[in-house]
């Protein structure tokens, strides 16, 4: 595994090992406290920090043996899909506590998402059920063409990367779609109904994306910023040409 993902999985464990002693404090207090109705209390808390620590468990491990085998088990799949969807927002917090920068820990999250995708997807996808989401600072500033209504709007004339998309949207036939933000993406989404999604952004937009199209596999792709963030960014297009064949299956046996 590469340091990145094991920023996001050791925030993890950390997260377990604090709630596991918390279970355990609740626990001990069962036994010390003389009311029944305090006793049931601290025993069902307890009860419920050991049963989240469980479940939170077996996804962490489901998600260290996806990585190393490349293989999907289906046994923690669920725990796994638990932990994507919902828990980097506690993981977050717990990198604020050990002075671990939220960008950080998004890349890690996105890497671990990635890794974890192409584990599960045991099947190649069609081309017209593949979605190509691209931020619209990906468009040259002073670019008056409008693209987030129609990207077949631009003129290729090589001064963003918007045109090395179309490219690849002629090449592989699937769908490219330019968004300014989770709302239009998630209509966008709603509109075209993919199968997967190849997604570029920010840290911040492609970790909320994940979890909000979650279970749906989507490849996150961080953009380059050059000039800083939401303008004329870029994106490596080799990588958003990688995802896209191992979606379709291009170099599958």
């Amino acid at each position: 595994m590469q340091v990145k993902k094991r920023i996001f999985l050791g925030a993890l464990l950390t997260g377990i090992f604090i709630i596991s002693g918390i279970g355990v404090l609740f626990w001990y207090f069962t036994f010390r406290e003389p009311g029944k109705f305090t006793q049931s209390l601290f025993f069902l808390l307890g009860l419920v920090l050991f049963l989240g620590v469980l479940l939170t468990f077996g996804g962490v491990l489901g998600i260290v043996f996806s990585l190393l085998t490349g293989k999907s088990y289906s046994f923690f799949r669920l725990p796994s899909q638990l932990i994507i969807a919902h828990l980097l927002p506690l993981v977050i917090r717990l990198g604020k506590i050990f002075h671990i920068a939220k960008e950080r820990v998004e890349l890690s999250f996105i890497e671990v998402n990635n890794a974890l995708v192409k584990s599960q997807i045991r099947r190649s996808i069609k081309p017209e059920e593949i979605l190509v989401l691209a931020p619209h600072c990906l468009q040259n500033s002073e670019c008056v063409h409008r693209i987030t209504t129609d990207i077949n709007n631009c003129r290729r004339c090589g001064r963003c990367r918007i045109a090395d998309l179309l490219e690849l949207q002629d090449e592989y036939g699937v769908k490219v779609a330019v968004v300014t933000g989770g709302t239009l993406a998630r209509r966008v989404v709603r509109k075209f109904r993919p199968q997967a999604i190849v997604a570029i952004a920010c840290e911040r937009d492609l970790s909320s994306g994940i979890q909000d199209v979650h279970p749906l596999p989507a490849l996150g792709i961080v953009n380059i910023r050059p000039q800083g963030p939401c303008f004329n960014t870029q994106v490596d297009i080799t990588r958003v040409r990688e995802g896209l064949e191992f979606l379709l299956a291009v170099e599958k046996v």
